[in-house]
């Protein structure tokens, strides 16, 4: 046993294989990235329905279709109809300090149980709406199972894989985000040519098709094995679980450590004034700054309004969903490269690519815009599909860095006592920053115009200095000794003092 801690601590590695169990169990968390990327894309679509429109915002379609004299930039600013797509992160932003509490005391699996059955919930109400406040409180619904899935299944997913595969397993929710962006916005090419002008209930209902394998799958498969210790004390049982999952007997090593961290959390009995205590400075830093920094790259400007914007530079309704339809396609399989990616080449070097990428892009397409787009008419066709190409570019870039990462890492650096707190945090500060871009972006469009794409360019020069300067490399590190990596770093160690190694291996095999 003392070999295998050695390994533990020495070489980031326990026992272990990649098994069924684990994949299905990571593949079920993962549609809960689905559901969220379905509802981020599919308010977009449906916005920029005209029989939506008429029925739900008339004003916004009049002024659309007959307002002459407006801007291209302003034709959809409209409070009411930003509420329609805010709505769901403000629910979210409030829900997830519910989801907390319910984390830490119940498990993983109740919090993801309870965002199932929102999302089945508001996902009927959306698409049975007769008027516009069904139709809010349908996507208030959503929001309150965003809010808990999206606060349970990142743990889940971290607590459940191996330190080499769990930035990979991981992803798997972004992977499943960007799924829900690209099926949402096919879904919507397609429901916007029905007849009668009912597809968008369609769009609306069908998130109910995801968040139903999210619920039965959270109903068929084990609760982690670091819930099992922290919520029941039975080491037996976890020590079964993480048999299974792991596929060896084996994992006394691992066992060990889950034990010590628990024993540590159940000292903390106030979890979120506990987070920002000194020692947990620097993840309490990036509890904030991580989901801050990943909603100001301004890719809420393409995911929720990507079909709006293509119809702000002069494409149609038909062409602006397909457009959407390519972004998502694009955003999707750049995803899938940093699955392959993330535990090899180090969260770091994709955050630093994904900023310049995204920077460059952001800069080219606001001098475009500048230049060749005016309050009127439209960019040639030539140009309509240069933009169109730069930004696929640009949500490459997001899709393989920020978009990930912004989930992976805050979900694997808060040590077990709080973890429910910091990753509640992480979500809520992503929520806040979410509804706020959701609701003024339209407003932002209207008065900024093409600026809107230097201000965001601004913001993503900060996080990748950010990234450089402050966040230290955490693949390969296993999640109950992450603590290392901040008292190895030049800054943080400053705050959290300096680690002993000597000292920090005998911990590790008491």
């Amino acid at each position: 046993m003392a070999a295998g801690l050695a390994i533990t601590s020495e070489g980031g590695r326990y026992n272990g294989r990649m098994t069924l169990l684990v994949l299905l169990s990571c593949m079920m968390a993962a549609t809960g990235g689905i559901i969220f990327g379905y509802d981020l894309g599919i308010s977009g679509g449906v916005t920029s329905m005209e029989p939506f429109l008429k029925k739900f915002f008339p004003k916004v379609n009049t002024k659309m279709k007959e307002d002459t004299k407006i801007s291209n930039y302003c034709k959809f600013d409209s409070q009411l109809l930003t509420s329609f797509t805010s709505s769901l992160y403000i629910a979210g932003l409030i829900s997830s300090f519910f989801a907390s509490p319910v984390t830490r005391a119940f498990g993983r699996k109740p919090s993801i149980l309870i965002g199932g059955a929102a999302f089945l919930a508001g996902s009927a109400l959306g698409g049975a709406a007769f008027n516009v406040y069904m139709l809010i409180f349908g996507r208030v619904l959503l929001g309150v199972g965003v809010g808990f899935a999206n606060q349970s299944v990142p743990l889940y997913i971290s607590e459940m894989a191996l330190p080499r595969h769990r930035g990979a397993m991981n992803i798997g929710f972004q992977c499943g985000v960007g799924i829900g962006v690209l099926s949402a916005n096919i879904i919507n090419f397609g429901t916007e040519k029905i007849e009668g002008g009912w597809g968008w209930r369609i769009s609306l209902a069908l998130a109910a098709l995801p968040a139903s394998f999210l619920t039965i799958g959270a109903l068929l498969l084990p609760e982690t094995p670091n819930s099992l210790i922290q919520n029941s004390n039975n080491h037996q049982k976890a020590k079964s679980v993480l048999q299974r999952i792991r596929g060896t007997a084996d994992v006394q090593a691992e066992l060990d450590d889950l034990i010590k961290a628990s024993s540590i959390s159940k000292t903390t009995n106030h979890p979120f004034q506990k987070i920002i205590q000194r020692k947990y400075r620097p993840q309490f830093v990036m509890a904030i700054a991580l989901p801050f920094f990943q909603q100001v790259t301004g890719i809420n400007v393409i995911t929720f309004y990507a079909p709006i914007l293509f119809r702000t530079i002069g494409q149609g309704e038909s062409a602006s969903l397909m457009s959407a339809v390519v972004t998502g396609l694009v955003g999707t399989t750049a995803t899938f490269v940093s699955m392959l990616a993330v535990d090899k080449v180090g969260r770091r070097a994709l955050l630093m690519i994904g900023g310049i990428q995204m920077l460059v892009t952001q800069i080219i397409i606001g001098g475009i815009m500048a230049a060749l787009l005016g309050d009127h008419g439209g960019l040639s066709k030539g140009y309509a599909y240069l933009v169109l190409a730069l930004i696929c570019v640009y949500v490459a870039g997001f899709a393989w860095s920020w978009g990930p990462l912004g989930w992976l890492v805050p979900s694997e650096i808060f040590p077990l006592e709080i973890r429910s707190a910091g990753q509640s945090i992480t979500v809520a500060v992503g929520f806040l920053f979410t509804f706020i871009i959701a609701q003024t972006f339209l407003a932002m469009l209207c008065h900024f115009k093409s600026g809107i794409f230097f201000f965001f360019g601004g913001w993503v020069v900060l996080m990748t200095a950010f990234v450089y300067f402050f966040l230290p490399e955490t693949k390969n590190v296993p999640i109950e000794q992450m603590e290392k990596v901040w008292r190895e770093h030049w800054f943080w160690k400053r705050i959290v003092g300096e680690v002993d190694e000597k000292v920090y291996t005998q911990g590790a095999r008491c």
